[in-house]
């Protein structure tokens, strides 16, 4: 069965005004350039992409379906906050999602959804060998969503989907832990799923999902909680 390669969802060309606005500033929230909480200025915005500005509000409209950004009751937009006295509750729903989807993967895929697997895992393989930290973020996701899918059940698929899309700028962070050189063992981490999934072997499926999910889990919370103080000698 051939599989057609994953593009990103908007790649930096000028195409239509909405995709073309949407793909800069999902990039730049994703990249963490536009941090957390800051305020983002139609006017200037405008100007710095020669758009005007209903392409622009459209294409905040749809990130604020991503959850990516915000619109205050005075109708400014500011990036979206990182809730990070309650990350320990998206990290508990993330880590079940790892493991019910693979679990149901396991039990329920076809060869056909093997060859969409491996095709994801291929293409989020070149992302890492290209230190892309954007498309790794993007192909990792859809690897995942192509495991969810394969378990045949839109509920819980629906759901990993919408916690991988909150979770996209945290999942940045990990790859700058490393400097966006992901270790290879971990990015080999996929492979062995792979492996329990077409072998149908539930609970190795499930425990892979659960150490894929803690590795990434300890990763940003080492990386969060590490002390980046400096000792000056007053």
């Amino acid at each position: 069965m051939a599989v057609p390669p994953f593009r990103k969802p908007a790649e930096r060309k000028r195409g239509s005004g909405v995709q073309y606005i949407y793909g800069v500033l999902r990039d730049e929230i994703l990249n963490l350039t536009l941090a957390p909480g800051s305020p983002i200025d139609e006017v200037r915005l405008s100007e710095r992409l020669q758009m005007s500005r209903t392409p622009i509000r459209e294409a905040l409209v749809r990130l604020a379906a991503e959850g990516l950004v915000t619109t205050l009751p005075n109708r400014s937009t500011v990036v979206a906050n990182i809730d990070f006295l309650n990350l320990h509750t998206f990290f508990d729903a993330i880590t079940l999602m790892y493991r019910v989807t693979t679990r149901f993967a396991a039990e329920n895929r076809t060869d056909a959804d093997l060859t969409i697997i491996r095709a994801r895992q291929a293409e989020f393989a070149q992302a890492v060998a290209a230190q892309d930290a954007l498309a790794m973020i993007a192909t990792n996701r859809e690897f995942h969503a192509a495991i969810a899918a394969a378990g045949r059940n839109p509920y819980y698929e629906g759901l990993f989907l919408r916690l991988l899309d909150e979770g996209r700028r945290l999942l940045r962070l990990y790859y700058s832990s490393f400097d966006d050189r992901l270790p290879a063992r971990y990015a080999a981490e996929h492979d062995r799923m792979i492996a329990a999934i077409e072998a149908r072997d539930i609970d190795t499926s499930d425990s892979l999902a659960r150490a894929h999910a803690d590795q990434i889990t300890a990763q940003i919370r080492a990386m969060i909680a590490a002390d980046r103080r400096h000792d000056i000698a007053l």
